[in-house]
């Protein structure tokens, strides 16, 4: 009886092995979408240089457990259908073993499900939705930075304690899901600590929209105290140019809060005094890590193969290149394993605590990443050719992103004036 036992668990332990471990593949291909074109390219591009670079550090010291990476990027300015066949072809026909999926939240809303069905390891390298998982419950989805209700709180936060006076707003955001996630994301926080704050205009132009002259003659027209935008890429840049041509960018505090990708690019078109947010702690002059030998190295060698300074975008793909090679490590120890499973690796991204290019960033037991969040006001110096940010705060990921279980609109609602002045926000003026 006890060796026909005996002999029942080695079968049984024969057949869980495969499901507990895998072989060690001879390339980690890796599928990537990002905006490779239209107006969201400015944005999608630098997160795909970005890529480019620290693939290649990566497979100089010895790629992932000893295995060379290959990423395969995908245009995620294709349109909805076309990101989702090759979405599929990359994991089914291309066999990647991980996907890094996506800039937009209409995307991520997309293929998160996706890739449940298809079971393959889906990290959130940038989009923002918190709807991702305040409504779902995924196996195979992992965020590696902050979702737009840390953002949106932390730029409302710093309007409240560096503009207190304002009574009246006007938002113009985005016509898709993460535009009005934000915009309303942040305006329920600016209500909670402002009550009487008077909104005066919502208007919501489409995603790519070229011409702002309606939106911009109806802000002349109201004339706010506070214009908030929470565009990015080349609908703010647009944007930005327009409303600096009619001359409307200095008559009110305008807030940005992922306007830190556009600095740059639209140059002398960005006055002083603009409240600007880089989704997360990121900024290529980032007060705590410019002077960082790592930090300073790689701004240099970006700027070297791209003409530009790295913006928001390249330091999240940061963060998920290195959470992804922390999860592999991570996983490979844990089970003892020289190639951990999927199912191994999903395990490890949860807790796990990694650095891309500024701080640390952890992940939640709802797969959630924990990310603190750095707002400025423009000012202008004479060794650029474009506004930087001075007077900036660093908000800290547990200060401004809500607990697990909780939705971002019912936290925000409870938002109290006085978390504006929480000692644990650093402050920090423009170095020289």
């Amino acid at each position: 009886m006890l060796r026909k036992l005996l002999g029942a668990l080695c079968a049984v332990s024969l057949w869980v092995l495969p499901a507990l471990a895998a072989d060690k593949p001879k390339e980690l291909v890796v599928g990537i979408t990002t905006f490779l074109s239209g107006p969201a390219s400015v944005f999608g591009v630098p997160g795909k240089n970005a890529a480019d670079l620290l693939i290649a550090d990566l497979n100089a010291r010895g790629g992932i457990l000893g295995v060379p990476v290959r990423a395969i990027f995908i245009d995620e300015g294709a349109g909805a259908n076309q990101l989702m066949s090759e979405y599929r072809r990359v994991v089914l026909n291309e066999k990647a073993e991980v996907m890094l999926a996506s800039v937009s939240s209409t995307s991520c809303l997309a293929l998160a499900p996706v890739a449940e069905d298809l079971e393959v390891p889906n990290i959130l390298w940038d989009c923002s939705s918190p709807r991702i998982f305040e409504e779902n419950n995924y196996k195979y989805n992992v965020r590696t930075q902050a979702h737009t209700g840390a953002e949106m709180l932390a730029a409302a936060l710093y309007l409240v304690k560096n503009k207190p006076d304002f009574k009246t707003v006007a938002g113009v955001n985005q016509d898709y899901a993460a535009g009005r996630d934000q915009w309303a994301l942040f305006l329920t926080a600016l209500k909670s600590m402002k009550p009487d704050v008077q909104v005066v205009a919502e208007l919501f132009p489409k995603f790519g929209a070229p011409d702002y002259s309606t939106e911009i003659s109806r802000i002349q027209a109201q004339r706010p105290d506070v214009i908030v935008n929470t565009s990015w890429g080349g609908d703010l840049d647009t944007f930005v140019q327009q409303a600096a041509a009619r001359g409307v960018m200095t008559q009110a505090t305008y807030v940005f809060p992922l306007g830190e990708s556009s600095l740059e690019r639209v140059g002398k078109a960005m006055p002083s005094g603009v409240i600007i947010g880089g989704r997360g702690d990121h900024y290529f002059r980032h007060p705590k890590h410019m002077q960082d030998t790592g930090f300073r190295d790689f701004v240099k060698r970006y700027r070297e193969k791209t003409n530009a300074y790295p913006i928001y975008p390249v330091f999240h793909m940061s963060q998920a290149i290195s959470a992804l090679e922390g999860a592999y490590d991570k996983a490979a120890k844990a089970n003892d394993v020289p190639w951990p499973s999927k199912e191994q690796l999903m395990a490890a991204f949860r807790d796990l605590r990694f650095r891309g290019l500024t701080s640390e960033v952890s992940i939640r037991a709802d797969n959630q990443g924990l990310e603190d969040q750095l707002i400025g006001t423009t000012t202008w110096v004479p060794e650029y050719g474009f506004a930087i940010l001075d007077r900036m705060s660093i908000y800290p990921a547990r200060l401004v992103t809500p607990p697990i279980g909780l939705k971002s609109a019912d936290w925000l609602a409870k938002i109290k004036p006085e978390m504006a002045n929480d000692p644990s926000i650093e402050t920090f003026a423009v170095q020289r």
